[in-house]
């Protein structure tokens, strides 16, 4: 049977790129010899590091403006330590969307003033807040852009004159953005570049440097960079695996051939959700993430009627979170259209059965 996979993360990858990196850990490059087993100093894998950072500034339109790639570990839990460490003096905003910025917050307020701009915690995180002020002095502003959670997503930045740090764990490469509007941007790879194991992060170096507190090394943004991500060992199936998740997406066309995918999947989601009366979205309308669809049952007594129909037809990874419940799909880069047909099928002959 057929595996439909709308795992939140770890989660879907392309087949081909599954394919190549099971060869990889067999015999690399025609060597025989393992991915796993050789040296992370040896040119084979120095090319594929700095070819993963090459194809990052590519499809996110960033070449020769400012930026530089880190390929770390910790996962992005990491990063909101390591962004306060390298970028607060004095004071941060935060913008409060759900779990993981709430996270980010917590971390961030080891060191230093931290304040929310705005926050939807009052209802359960179910939408985005809009029309706060971000005050010019503080050291920067930070969002989520995906609420992988919630299923809640950013549709339009804020214009800062401060650096805007941007986690986009969930909806990395998914959809066209101005990246340059963003002066830090991190992500954990499991959602939509690669396995777990590595954390991107795109700084604008610029930014760098100018905390007055020593940083210790390994988490210091400017040595990372000095090192070429390779301060210590790096995580090196992973950033191989995404290194071929970027050229996969590269040849179908870049972020913009992928955000046509991306939305022919989520227009079909939720006007399934928003037409059978046996579902309910959970979050605000006009900020429905493209990448995690969460709705509920209207009935719970349909509950073991519907997950049966669901595993029956191999479907993979739908529970929602216990935050929220009900269901939760997540429709990332890898996932294909016809994944999200045969659950909105399902859905339907429910309610014919209902």
């Amino acid at each position: 049977m057929k595996k439909h996979n709308f795992s939140a993360g770890p989660s879907i990858l392309p087949q081909e790129v599954l394919q190549k990196a099971s060869e990889a850990v067999l015999n690399f490059n025609n060597d025989n010899l393992s991915l796993l087993e050789i040296s992370h100093r040896s040119k084979p894998f120095v090319d594929v590091m700095e070819h993963a950072r090459t194809l990052v500034l590519e499809l996110l339109n960033l070449e020769g403006k400012g930026y530089k790639v880190l390929f770390l570990q910790g996962g992005a839990s990491t990063q909101f330590l390591m962004v306060a460490l390298n970028l607060l003096e004095k004071r941060a905003g935060y913008l409060n969307t759900g779990s993981w910025s709430d996270k980010a917050i917590k971390e961030a307020k080891i060191y230093d003033d931290i304040y929310e701009v705005a926050s939807s915690k009052n209802a359960n995180y179910n939408y985005i807040p809009k029309g706060y002020d971000i005050p010019a002095d503080y050291d920067y502003f930070h969002c989520t852009s995906n609420n992988t959670i919630f299923g809640t997503q950013i549709k339009e930045f804020p214009k800062c004159s401060i650096p805007l740090v941007c986690d986009m764990s969930s909806d990395i490469f998914s959809r066209q953005l101005d990246f340059t509007k963003f002066d830090l941007i991190y992500a954990g790879a499991q959602k939509n570049m690669g396995p777990a194991g590595t954390t991107l992060v795109v700084v604008k170096e610029d930014i760098l440097g100018k905390v007055s507190r020593k940083i210790p090394s390994i988490m210091d943004y400017k040595i990372q960079i000095s090192k070429s991500s390779m301060f210590n060992t790096p995580p090196v199936f992973a950033v191989y695996v995404s290194m071929l998740t970027l050229e996969w997406l590269k040849n179908l066309g870049g972020i913009a051939a992928i955000e046509k995918e991306n939305d022919k999947k989520a227009i079909l989601m939720y006007s399934e959700i928003d037409l059978n009366p046996l579902f309910k979205g959970y979050a605000s309308k006009g900020d429905r993430s493209i990448m995690n669809a969460t709705f509920n049952l209207v009935n719970d007594d349909l509950k073991e009627t519907f997950d049966t129909m669901c595993r029956e037809s191999g479907i993979n990874g739908l529970n929602g979170h216990r935050s929220v419940g009900g269901y939760r799909a997540s429709m990332y880069n890898a996932l294909p259209l016809e994944s999200v047909q045969v659950l909105v099928e399902i859905m339907s002959e429910l309610e014919t059965k209902a």
